[in-house]
């Protein structure tokens, strides 16, 4: 394969430097600066009393902001760009802001890529559910990245004539709300941990959808999976997971599945030769660090675990989300 980068020494700095820019946009999202700004225009001075920080502190950063173009300065007033308006400000509808936090949880992980690179196990914090502000972070994180790539799934996955679906590890609910959307007709329970259930429910009321949409709490770790649907949709669970856990996993979907029911993954899906895409290479490296087992798979290797679990007609759609994810179905 040939190589598409043009590597040089420049290019070698900006990239081992690239953390500089996330940490400042993190840095950034955690202050709140950008939902401080609103739609004003302010003084450094102005920001830096409303967060109880150092007035040259929060200089350097607005400037730095400026530099990425997230933030627009006037003389020594700074506002936010539209891009920051509509992404980074907590009372946007579209805030990325959870998703940014959460980036920011893992960064001590990657701090400590050689050392488990080295022994092959997890590094850093034990960041969990337990943690409150973990959990939040991680799910309206999920909750973030699901509201830019569920429109595009639901327009993808045809579910005509579908009437029960288990979306399962779903967490806040996201693709049950768009596939009951572009499915009139269709009914949906989310299947995830009891701690999950108040953040499902809060993105469901919020598209008006309680009728159709239930929540089941459980670990699908350890619990059997309910029954009698004829859709189980598993998206972003199997890189959590070894083969083994992705086998267990897939023998309860058959189990949960009616007769000639629909299996769908959505995941980080690496070519057979494992050699990209760029993003799914890189999240393996994060499934490194975080979990006991978890890894990208490859097409073919997801094809052989659903085929030696008993499904059939196994095929990859023709969708790529934006992170490269992908879409693999078969029949039970």
């Amino acid at each position: 394969m040939a190589n598409t980068i043009d590597w040089n020494p420049g290019k070698l700095m900006e990239t081992s430097g690239a953390y500089w820019k996330g940490c400042a946009l993190q840095a950034a999202v955690g202050l709140d600066i950008f939902s401080i700004l609103a739609d004003q225009k302010l003084a450094a001075e102005d920001v830096a009393r409303k967060i109880k920080a150092d007035t040259d502190g929060i200089k350097r950063l607005l400037e730095a902001l400026a530099a990425m173009d997230l933030i627009e300065k006037d003389g020594s007033l700074y506002a936010n760009s539209r891009a920051a308006r509509k992404w980074l400000c907590r009372d946007s509808e579209a805030f990325m802001g959870y998703m940014i936090l959460h980036h920011y949880q893992l960064i001590q992980s990657w701090c400590l890529l050689d050392q488990a690179v080295r022994d092959g196990r997890p590094k850093g914090p034990d960041l969990s559910f337990d943690d409150p502000k973990w959990r939040e972070n991680f799910l309206m994180g999920m909750f973030n990245t699901g509201m830019l790539t569920a429109p595009l799934v639901a327009r993808t996955l045809d579910l005509k004539g579908r009437e029960y679906l288990l979306d399962l590890g779903g967490g806040p609910g996201t693709y049950s709300i768009y596939f009951c959307l572009e499915n009139p007709g269709l009914r949906a329970d989310i299947f995830d941990l009891p701690t999950s259930e108040p953040f499902a429910w809060k993105s469901i009321e919020r598209f008006g959808l309680g009728g159709r949409i239930g929540f089941v709490g459980g670990d699908y770790n350890s619990d059997d999976l309910p029954s009698g649907y004829d859709v189980v949709w598993i998206s972003h669970i199997f890189h959590s997971m070894g083969p083994e856990g992705c086998r267990m996993l897939l023998e309860k979907a058959g189990k949960a599945l009616a007769d000639d029911g629909m299996l769908a993954i959505h995941d980080f899906i690496l070519n057979d030769q494992q050699s990209g895409p760029l993003f799914p290479a890189l999240f393996s490296l994060n499934m490194l660090l975080r979990t006991e087992n978890g890894r990208s798979y490859s097409q073919s290797e997801l094809a052989a675990l659903m085929q030696e679990s008993g499904f059939r007609d196994i095929e990859r759609l023709e969708f790529c989300g934006p992170n490269d994810s992908g879409i693999m179905i078969a029949r039970k």
